[in-house]
């Protein structure tokens, strides 16, 4: 069984080659994303694996259900890349629901850290031997507010986190885990008393751009926002003006919204068309890391093996529970 694998890199064949080889398939890695102008390197396939960033629009699932593709699989748990209502009827998609809760959950941590006790800054002083210490001065997280958007379990992890902490959680979700012990309020009243907000929600029309210029208005000065989960949960433009206007005191982004040309990518040789980016990532106050949350052994060997599941599974006509179009 032949799957095309698109938008590889060495991790991905490091994790997915030996469990892929033991089970009987044989995966051909292309380097480039699936799109247009490369769908047609999955001729011959019986599925296709894809990640966050192909892009999988109507003339490329027409594509591959010419080519003859049964199956798409994303190796993530995110498809708002997939145009889902096309399709439906077309061709079946699985995905990896979980891999490592805890992966996401203490990169968002790691972010916090580093932000507020100016880590980053820190480690590049003192390459240059400036031991100095002044404009380092962070803040105790014991005793603080952290409002936590989407209580799935990446959500939980995280609130189990900050309680080691010894912060005071509030969350919000439009489905609350029943008898979680968790201090649930409105989304407004989460924006206006938290002190630190973290995202753990998927992209959908409520969620998209749930930070805004409107709603940063919300929320208190000084507020510290991170986003590991969907780029395009935060305005980019509207967290620009939030910063500069120093309303917004510092973003940890592990995503960002027009992120498809440029994360994932070594673009050190090239100058950044995107002026809200480059901006971005010029601030002191703003940690991007490029969509690595995810990357742990442990979520690699997971996304791995439940993806070649998947697939295997499709293939026997049995049902994974990890279809997200039938």
């Amino acid at each position: 069984m032949k799957v095309a694998f698109f938008d590889t890199k060495n991790y991905d064949i490091t994790s997915f080659e030996p469990y892929a080889k033991e089970k009987g398939i044989k995966l051909k890695f292309y380097e480039t994303k699936l799109n247009e102008d490369t769908v047609d390197l999955a001729k011959g396939c019986f599925a296709v694996c894809a990640f966050v960033n192909d892009v999988i629009n109507a003339e490329v699932i027409d594509r591959l259900c010419e080519l003859g593709v049964k199956l798409l699989a994303m190796r993530c748990a995110g498809y708002n890349n997939v145009d889902i209502n096309y399709a439906k009827g077309k061709i079946d998609i699985v995905r990896v629901p979980a891999y490592s809760p805890y992966a996401v959950a203490e990169h968002a941590m790691a972010l916090l850290l580093t932000s507020v006790r100016r880590v980053h800054r820190a480690y590049i002083r003192t390459k240059d031997f400036n031991f100095s210490l002044n404009g380092l001065t962070g803040f105790d997280l014991h005793g603080k507010t952290v409002g936590v958007v989407g209580t799935g379990k990446i959500g939980r992890v995280f609130i189990d986190i900050c309680r080691g902490f010894g912060m005071n959680v509030i969350a919000y979700d439009k489905f609350p885990a029943k008898d979680s012990g968790i201090d649930y309020v409105e989304l407004n009243e989460l924006f206006r008393r938290s002190d630190v907000i973290s995202f753990h929600c998927p992209l959908t029309e409520d969620t998209y751009h749930i930070v805004s210029s409107e709603t940063i208005s919300q929320l208190k000065k000084g507020v510290v926002l991170i986003n590991t989960s969907r780029g395009a949960l935060i305005d980019a433009e509207a967290l620009l003006e939030g910063i500069k206007a120093r309303h917004i005191g510092a973003a940890c982004l592990d995503v960002y919204e027009e992120e498809g040309d440029f994360f994932f990518e070594d673009l050190s040789g090239h100058i950044i068309s995107d002026d809200i980016l480059a901006r971005l990532i010029s601030m002191p106050n703003v940690i991007v890391t490029s969509h690595q949350a995810f990357l742990t052994n442990e979520a690699l060997e997971n996304i791995a093996q439940t993806t070649v599941d998947n697939i295997i599974t499709y293939s026997k006509g049995e049902k994974s529970g990890n279809e997200i179009n039938t």
